[in-house]
């Protein structure tokens, strides 16, 4: 029987997940692009070459009556609406997440994606990178921690932008709070 101290230093790099989330053109340099979003595109692209085991991303995806959802009521900025360009990766993030498992979301959280990692029973670990870190970022980790409550989930701070640098800083200290670590 292994010790704990030999199973932890036995993972396989395959047991960790990277989700990169939201990498796409209308939030790094469209309608609601930033600064901020702009110079994590080469940290995430230094991480995705580096990461050794499974990758899937997310895409924030709306249709053409976006501004009539209750969502478009309170953010009336048309963004990612799907078929348009703004809603496709960031061009430098495109190639290397080509075999990457793609989940489209009409909301900030994917229950798809975080009823997908709870079937996989291999990982025992994921760590989340991309925008908005108060809006999307956080909730794709709150919806993992609630779906897998045992399994570490990581947000890489230095690799997300929020919609401000202070609900970034926010955004990072709540999931903090739910036992997400951050670093």
């Amino acid at each position: 029987m292994p010790t704990a101290m030999s199973t932890d230093s036995s993972k396989s790099h395959s047991d960790s997940l990277l989700v990169i989330i939201d990498m796409q053109q209308d939030f790094v340099t469209g309608s609601l692009g930033s600064k901020e979003a702009q110079l994590v595109v080469d940290r995430i692209a230094a991480k995705i070459q580096s990461h050794q085991g499974p990758l899937a991303y997310t895409l924030d995806t709306h249709q053409s009556d976006y501004l009539a959802t209750n969502e478009g009521r309170h953010l009336p900025v048309e963004h990612c609406i799907k078929g348009e360009e703004g809603h496709h990766l960031v061009p430098a993030l495109k190639p290397l997440l080509e075999h990457a498992r793609c989940f489209e979301k009409p909301t900030f959280g994917s229950v798809e994606l975080a009823g997908w990692i709870a079937s996989q029973s291999n990982l025992d670990r994921v760590e989340l990178a991309g925008v908005c870190t108060d809006i999307c970022v956080v909730s794709n980790a709150l919806l993992i921690k609630a779906f897998q409550p045992e399994l570490t989930v990581l947000v890489d701070g230095t690799c997300c932008a929020g919609t401000s640098i202070q609900a970034h800083k926010a955004a990072l200290e709540t999931m903090r709070s739910c036992q997400i670590e951050v670093f």
